[in-house]
């Protein structure tokens, strides 16, 4: 989500999925899927550069916990912190 200010309000959090256009008005109306507007008082390219932002942000912590991930495959269960508890075999 960004931060977003709304003009002569609050700043508020936007999920920036849902934004289907903005225009500059001359302020700038944001209009999600939906039909909702909200008129902020970023910038057009302020809100283009914090969607991006975010976006750069999502994908650098997915790549992270991906390299996490496989770094932790190559070791055993012991290794990682778990602990291994012998199963026993069932008799049929």
């Amino acid at each position: 989500m960004i931060l977003l200010t709304r003009l002569g309000g609050p700043v508020f959090a936007l999920n920036q999925d849902l934004i289907e256009r903005a225009d500059c008005t001359p302020d700038t109306v944001i209009t999600l899927v939906d039909g909702t507007k909200y008129v902020v008082c970023e910038s057009l390219p302020d809100l283009v550069e914090l969607v991006r932002e975010f976006r750069a942000t999502v994908i650098g912590r997915a790549q992270e916990l991906d390299r996490n991930a496989t770094q932790a495959s190559h070791l055993s269960p012991v290794e990682q912190g778990g602990t291994v508890v012998p199963l026993h075999r069932r008799e049929r």
